[in-house]
């Protein structure tokens, strides 16, 4: 036989059986099925460290706030006030922008201010993934007080 007539028998040879690809496609799944679980709980994690990331950042802007106009802006003004001058009493006189702009809590809701706080001076919170107060585990409760 020439080496011409044994290179198509090769080919048909080489490659994977169906058995094969099955064993590899279980696997595959077996991995998958104890892997994701993981990954989903830590996107709750990084959205909670997130949102404490953005309370805290905003706790410092109206630390600024506070400092150059001798008081927190109240919970009418509310966060709006770090970025645009009030013109409700009363009025800042020493105002200047503290934000270039307000953040969304990962959950795509507003952040929450009062003044004054139920758990401090002031509060800033997220209410978590539900967007409602309270709630356990990700619709708890990110707050300044944390």
């Amino acid at each position: 036989m020439t080496p011409i007539s044994r290179t198509p028998r090769r080919i048909l040879r080489s490659g994977f059986t169906l058995i094969e690809l099955m064993v590899v496609l279980v696997i595959i799944g077996v991995l998958a099925a104890l892997i994701v679980p993981n990954v989903l709980d830590r996107a709750d994690d990084a959205r909670v460290t997130a949102a404490r990331t953005d309370v805290n950042n905003l706790m410092q802007a109206l630390k600024l706030y506070k400092l150059d106009n001798q008081r927190y802006p109240t919970t009418e003004q509310g966060l709006q006030a770090l970025l645009v001058r009030p013109t409700t009493a009363p009025v800042p006189p020493n105002w200047k922008p503290y934000l270039e702009k307000l953040p969304e809590d990962p959950w795509h809701h507003p952040y929450q201010y009062l003044n004054p706080g139920v758990k401090g001076e002031i509060d800033v919170m997220s209410f978590g993934a539900d967007g409602q107060p309270g709630g356990e585990g990700k619709n708890a409760d990110v707050g300044s007080w944390q």
